[in-house]
């Protein structure tokens, strides 16, 4: 099985200004010669994680990682003021234009799938190929299975948690309620709401219990912009269209594609992974058995690795033996 490669330290950072209200923090590690890669987080809101670097062999990839508006290292921190998708997909060609690279892989997983997406379908000239887990389509449907009704039935136990943090007369609407909650004037009700918004996220996200994931979860920064962005884009329906990934995948259709995902995904279910393979025929669909929809689940690891290595083959028709297999 296949585990992360070891740790490294960025080559570069840069703070990148993208409106008079934000600045970015982008970082390239690996080889400034090698394969350009970007790693596109999820949330919306979680940030860059130094083991996101970790899943590219980094003698043959220029790995390119950047937290999104609001989003870790970049500020205004939790800032939804001038944040929507249109400015994170042109964030991200800003980005490219700053470092100078002509195109490059998309490596992104839950809402960083759905970013990935619609950047592809923007650009597609810019983009060699993609590596997608986890996929999230942003549709109501998605939306209502994780925060209304549907998980809530798989892990009853983490749902109290959950709705306990909303008013009973609220629950008819939990999205709306937690959005006032998490964007009101009251900051000790506001970081409540967060980390119960985070502590569901990230009880429902591996196959087996993680407490050291769901501890990472509610810690008061991460939580804050996760909850803050979550809330912000989902009341929004993402900023898309119902189902607009979908209807727009023929602008991606020559784009080598792979999809990974979790059988037993429970925050993404996986007929958004299946929609979107039969929305791209070209593409290859990998359904991880004994996985959920954390990339930290070790099969989930073994699939993303393997996907970058097997990636960089197909883009350069390097051979196993020159790769030392």
């Amino acid at each position: 099985m296949h585990t992360l490669y070891p740790e490294i330290k960025p080559y570069a950072e840069h703070a990148l200004q993208v409106s008079d209200l934000h600045t970015l923090h982008v970082e390239e590690c690996g080889n400034k010669e090698g394969m350009p890669m970007l790693v596109v987080h999820g949330g919306p809101g979680a940030g860059c994680e130094g083991f996101q670097r970790r899943f590219f062999d980094p003698e043959k990839y220029r790995i390119v990682l950047f937290d999104q508006r609001g989003s870790g290292r970049s500020t205004p921190h939790a800032e939804i003021k001038d944040n929507t998708l249109e400015l994170l997909i042109q964030d991200i060609e800003h980005i490219r234009e700053t470092l100078g690279v002509e195109k490059w892989v998309l490596f992104g997983g839950s809402w960083g799938s759905t970013l990935s997406l619609a950047y592809a379908q923007a650009y597609p000239n810019r983009v060699e190929a993609m590596i997608l887990r986890g996929i999230f389509l942003c549709r109501d449907e998605d939306l209502e299975w994780l925060y209304q009704r549907g998980a809530s039935r798989i892990f009853p136990d983490h749902w109290k948690g959950f709705l306990a943090a909303i008013p009973e007369e609220q629950h008819h609407d939990l999205l709306n309620a937690y959005y006032e909650a998490i964007t009101g004037g009251n900051e000790l009700a506001r970081m409540a709401a967060a980390k119960a918004w985070c502590k569901w996220e990230g009880s429902c996200s591996t196959l087996k219990p993680n407490q050291g994931l769901v501890e990472h979860f509610i810690d008061p920064h991460f939580a804050l912009s996760m909850a803050t962005m979550c809330v912000h884009y989902f009341k929004h329906r993402g900023f898309l269209e119902q189902n607009q990934l979908i209807e727009n995948c023929h602008k991606i259709q020559n784009i080598p594609t792979v999809i990974i995902h979790g059988r037993y995904d429970i925050v993404c279910c996986m007929d958004n992974a299946q929609a979107l393979h039969d929305a791209l025929p070209d593409s290859t669909l990998l359904i991880v058995r004994e996985a959920g929809h954390s990339a930290m689940d070790a099969p989930l690891t073994d699939a993303l690795v393997r996907a970058t290595d097997d990636m960089y083959r197909r883009l350069t028709n390097e051979t196993p033996e020159e790769n030392g297999e």
